[in-house]
């Protein structure tokens, strides 16, 4: 299961770090997804440093698989508002798609990792 877990973590790490790397850099197909949204083209570069934190986190659950749990989490919930980011401006629900896959792999990441998650208030 181990196997497993470190290859959905990566595949995660691989996609978030494409598409931080896009957003921060401007890719043509990040701009035009932000002007559809109707969200500022500086909220672009934020949300590419976002997910960036976020696979600084899923690195460092290679060696501590704690932090993968919680950069599930801080992926997931950067995830969630990107899904209610299309839904507000109502695009069909196959545009939300990516957004909605890489909720669910944060997801499974956690879940994977949970076990070994730090408690912050201990």
């Amino acid at each position: 299961m181990h196997i497993v877990a470190i290859v959905i973590q990566s595949w995660l790490l691989v996609w978030m770090s494409f598409q931080a790397v896009s957003k921060i850099a401007g890719a043509k197909i990040q701009v035009e997804l932000f002007e559809t949204i109707r969200l500022p083209q500086w909220f672009r570069i934020v949300t590419g440093v976002i997910q960036l934190i976020g696979c600084a986190g899923l690195v460092i659950g290679y060696w501590y698989p704690g932090m993968a749990a919680w950069a599930g989490v801080w992926l997931g919930i950067t995830m969630v508002f990107a899904i209610l980011s299309h839904f507000r401006v109502k695009e069909p629900v196959a545009k939300a798609i990516p957004a909605i896959v890489t909720f669910a792999l944060a997801v499974v990441v956690l879940i994977l990792f949970a076990d070994e998650m730090p408690n912050p208030l201990a």
